[in-house]
């Protein structure tokens, strides 16, 4: 093409960025975090195609089916991009029937054709982290553990959410929901539907979801006034003493088991120590159809809009055009960043595609990237983001001469190569004779925390200087600390666990331990 003008705009699909320096060194920690997590409870990992054939994921959504990506056809199949890591997964059981039971993680991309709002984590391609446990167990003990996870990984074991904001796990069951329903007379063929609008109480008010309810899904009023004496209801156990002692309600089959299940939950939270971190609350719906039992979602500070307007905005923005539908809502106060995590029981989604023997399942859906939004958001908040580093590098290897200095460029390769055998994370110029100042700046500006400096007449002695960046001026090693060669490795690992422990740090110190071995640390 030449000089000639490229023939359309260069830019990545709404909906979807790059990611690249220190968002990507966050994201890997939040990734890091929820597989410690993960592998602690005994996970296994697997993984599927992007996409599946049309038939495995239709019919599975309820109302999102819309969001689907569907692929255009070249002749063959008819596919579509997954929607989440759940319906591939049941697939996946019932094409391997020689197992019936499993504890399985996935990290992947899934794709919805939802409205964007980038900087709120809302995007058409998104990671999510699924941990799901599938077998026949006893009743609610998976369920409860499936909670002990989400408590793990945003409390202090995991990203310490605890302490920043605070999370909430909200939490329901179907039947209790389809129970209410069914008290209240709502129709057989709406329940689904009317599920559907009552999981939008946490973003529009009571009279809007009526509103959708009566005129849109023909509801009568009188049915939607008994549903919200029930619906605004949420705390803990009193909410199932106030059920109990409804008659309408232990007359039905549904809830009065759905609150068995739930009580017998309780039990099991209180003992793995996390019964504070849950809210019963009956406006919970989960609006995909796959679901059978108990269902959660994750909320922080960050999930609801950021303004009191929030909710009168968000009804304006119902009336949108659909031509603005694709159009990024970052700054739009109407938008929250919603749950961080959601999940529950689906004892029937692999029965759907064997048409034989049912693995009951019940599992939880890790959003990154609205994680990675208010986590960054937070770090920003905290000017935590400017202690992120770009790189993992611990040392710079640098060289520096008089007159007639040959860059000793050979030696500085030695000697990383040294470094790296050992386990140590190194990097140097490659200039054959770098300036002293650029060698610093790029250090500097990769927040790598230590250099380690070659001179000639240092090398005749077998003699290099350890430098740790950053010392205030009057600090006693601030021009830094002449070592013999042959013990380079031990010290560096010696300021290294000194920093790491001086920083509130120790991840990474075991894993130098462990490679030790790999190099005889000598040069």
């Amino acid at each position: 093409m030449g000089k000639d003008k490229v023939p359309y705009q260069l830019k990545t699909p709404k909906g979807t960025k790059d990611w690249e320096g220190k968002d990507m060194v966050i994201r890997d920690r939040i990734f890091n975090a929820i597989t410690t997590v993960f592998k602690r409870h005994g996970a296994v990992t697997i993984d599927t195609p992007v996409f599946e054939l049309r038939p495995i994921l239709s019919g599975k959504y309820g109302e999102d089916s819309k969001l689907i990506y569907d692929l255009s056809d070249q002749g063959g199949e008819l596919c579509s991009l997954r929607y989440d890591l759940t319906v591939p997964f049941a697939r996946w059981l019932a094409m391997n029937p020689s197992i019936q039971s499993i504890k399985r993680y996935h990290i992947a991309k899934v794709y919805r054709r939802d409205q964007p709002a980038m900087t709120k984590g809302r995007m058409r391609e998104f990671y999510q982290c699924d941990f799901d446990i599938a077998g026949v167990y006893d009743r609610m003990v998976p369920d409860a553990e499936i909670l002990r996870i989400i408590c793990e990984i945003f409390g202090e074991q995991g990203l310490g959410w605890t302490q920043k904001g605070g999370f909430l796990i909200k939490i329901n069951h179907r039947g209790v929901l389809d129970g209410i329903f069914e008290v209240c007379g709502v129709p057989k063929e709406k329940i689904r539907t009317i599920s559907s609008a009552v999981d939008k109480l946490d973003k529009s008010p009571w009279q809007e979801v009526k509103k959708e309810m009566v005129e849109e899904k023909g509801l009568s009023e009188e049915v939607a006034d008994k549903i919200w004496e029930f619906v605004q209801r949420r705390g803990g156990r009193d909410v199932m003493e106030e059920l109990r002692k409804d008659e309408r309600v232990m007359g039905n089959s549904n809830l009065a088991n759905g609150l068995e299940d739930m009580e017998l939950l309780f039990e099991y939270l209180d003992a793995f120590g996390v019964l504070d971190k849950v809210e019963f609350n009956l406006s919970l719906a989960r609006g995909l159809d796959y679901y059978t039992g108990v269902i959660y979602e994750v909320v922080t500070e960050g999930s609801a809009p950021s303004t009191a307007t929030g909710q009168k905005l968000q009804r304006a923005a119902k009336k949108e055009k659909a031509s603005e539908f694709d159009e990024d809502r970052s700054n739009d106060p109407s938008v929250g960043v919603g749950s961080v995590a959601a999940g529950g029981r689906y004892d029937e989604l692999v029965g759907m595609f064997s048409g034989k023997t049912q693995i009951p399942c019940v599992g939880i859906s890790f959003g990154v990237d609205r994680i990675f939004s208010i986590t960054k958001a937070r770090m920003e908040a905290d000017k935590g983001t400017a202690a992120v580093r770009s790189t993992e590098v611990d040392v710079f290897v640098m060289a520096f001469g008089g007159k007639g200095f040959t860059g000793l460029l050979k030696e500085r390769m030695q000697v990383t190569k040294t470094l790296w055998e050992a386990g140590i994370k190194a990097e140097f110029a490659y200039k054959q004779k770098p300036k002293l100042p650029a060698q610093f700046k790029s250090a500097e500006q990769s927040g790598i925390p230590f250099a380690v400096i070659l001179g000639e007449d240092e090398q005749a002695q077998g003699k290099v200087k350890i430098k740790e960046m950053g010392l205030p001026e009057g600090h006693p090693e601030k021009d830094g600390v002449m070592v013999d060669t042959k013990d380079l490795v031990q010290e560096v690992k010696e300021k290294l666990r000194r920093k790491a422990e001086s920083d509130g740090l120790v991840e990474g110190m075991n894993e130098l331990d462990a490679n030790a071995g790999v190099g005889d640390g000598t040069l």
